[in-house]
């Protein structure tokens, strides 16, 4: 229900700031307003006693709407702005986020006071020195500052009852520009912050999440990721293909979980390293382990030995889902393992959705339609061709790079040791799987002697 209620309150705050917008538009719309590219918001929220308090800083480029009083070239009329600070404010701020407590929308708030900052300003470095800020005599009438360069700062204060329940804030503040980057700070009872960057409208976001609640959301993350990911889709295509049934899937999809698992874990404790080349360097590879894949089913492979080779294509993958968890990982809150468990779930119900999708498809098209092998070289060729070109492209984003040799110093040390131990793991994979992938052969085999070896008795009986 409440995030029923989130869109339906996204609507009303939309509603309400277009009435308020025609109403505070330059006269006769003489001028229009020119959205900016990009703005960057400030928030502070700190739940205290029985009030929830919330300080915003937003550029005042962004609200171009409202007909500030000028003066000169274009300087603001201080004195006589307070009206249209606070409209300001009701226009584009409280109507447009909207606080929950333990789910259900606070809606008793009080738009406290409004302030005008010059752009030097530094005072949203901590939530004491914001508030102090807001709370401080405005800027006199004899500074010129142009409109367009001033900071708005905004207190909103809420009614809560209890600081320890649980907060949740859907900042619908991404009209604010083309691209809106807010950068909020959750202050907990116990003095502690939570940082969200992020850009847009994020949804509802859950300020110091439960457990159950950064699980669900990293489930959700992982599940969307596969979807809308078309080179880790391309991927699953290419090893589905020539392998349709779930005994020939199973080996190949366990070491291909099992190689991005590790290295996702990895990344997101360290282990990759932090320079520019390495996302495009593996956005390349992936795109070659679609061609490699692909080629690989038009020659005809050694399907029973393929599970070795996903499993290195799945190391690379591995860290290609990092960079997606490590952008969302500041809605975790305090549970880095279990979101990084959740969202590895859903990856890998993601990934058994579309096998369920796929498979039965390949079946029926290589039944009815076209033979299994001109049909296997077909549509291997098709995914080549597209994964060639993203190869090629991202390739040339890669030279682009200046590799340098690195400086052996203990930084480069301690992360050679965390590749060893990373090197290690993998060993130990593969072993343990190599070992498993042996024993089911060896018993298949033996029920399979048995059985013949039970028919031929029959036979001979008979």
């Amino acid at each position: 229900m409440s995030y029923i209620r989130a869109i339906l309150n996204s609507i009303r705050g939309a509603a309400w700031r277009s009435c308020w917008a025609l109403l505070l538009l330059f006269p006769a719309f003489a001028v229009a307003h020119d959205i900016p590219s990009r703005v960057t918001v400030h928030a502070y929220v700190k739940p205290e006693g029985n009030e929830l308090t919330a300080l915003l800083r937003v550029p005042m480029e962004a609200l171009g709407e409202i007909a500030f009083p000028l003066r000169g070239p274009g300087f603001l009329q201080l004195s006589e702005s307070q009206f249209y600070l606070d409209d300001a404010a009701r226009v584009y701020i409280t109507e447009s986020i909207e606080f929950y407590e333990n789910g259900v929308e606070l809606t008793e708030k009080e738009l406290r006071a409004t302030r005008v900052s010059l752009p030097s300003n530094r005072s949203f470095s901590s939530f004491d020195e914001a508030l102090a800020n807001i709370q401080g005599p405005p800027l006199p009438d004899d500074v010129d500052l142009f409109w367009r360069q001033g900071l708005l700062d905004v207190w909103i204060t809420y009614d809560i009852a209890s600081q320890d329940s649980d907060f949740a804030v859907n900042p619908e503040l991404g009209s604010l520009s083309d691209e809106t980057t807010t950068v909020l700070r959750f202050v907990l009872p116990s003095g502690a912050e939570r940082v969200f960057n992020y850009l847009g409208n994020p949804g509802l976001v859950e300020l110091d999440p439960r457990w159950h609640q950064a699980a669900f959301r990293f489930i959700t993350m992982g599940f969307e990721h596969i979807l809308e990911g078309i080179d880790h889709l391309l991927f699953l295509f290419c090893l589905v293909i020539p392998l349709r049934s779930i005994r020939a899937l199973i080996p190949v999809v366990t070491s291909f979980t099992i190689a991005h698992s590790i290295t996702l874990i990895g990344a997101a404790f360290g282990v990759a390293p932090n320079v520019l080349w390495f996302p495009p360097l593996i956005e390349t590879l992936i795109a070659l382990s679609i061609v490699y894949m692909a080629f690989e089913n038009i020659v005809g492979a050694k399907l029973e030995h393929r599970w070795v080779v996903t499993f290195g294509f799945g190391l690379i993958h591995g860290f290609g889902f990092s960079f997606l968890f490590s952008e969302t990982l500041q809605f975790a809150g305090g549970h880095l393992f279990s979101s990084l468990l959740a969202f590895n779930v859903g990856v890998e119900l993601g990934q058994l959705f579309i096998l369920l999708l796929v498979i039965p498809v390949l079946n029926l098209l290589f039944k009815y339609f076209v033979q299994e092998r001109i049909g296997t070289i077909l549509l291997s060729a098709l995914l080549a061709h597209s994964a060639w070109h993203w190869m090629l492209e991202r390739g040339g984003q890669l030279s682009l790079y200046q590799f340098q040799m690195p400086v052996f110093d203990a930084l480069f040390f301690a992360a050679l040791m965390r590749w060893g131990m990373l090197l290690i793991v993998v060993i130990g994979a593969l072993w343990a799987m190599y070992e498993l992938f042996r024993r089911l052969a060896l018993i298949e085999s033996f029920s399979s002697y048995g059985l013949g070896a039970k028919i031929k008795a029959e036979n001979q009986t008979s």
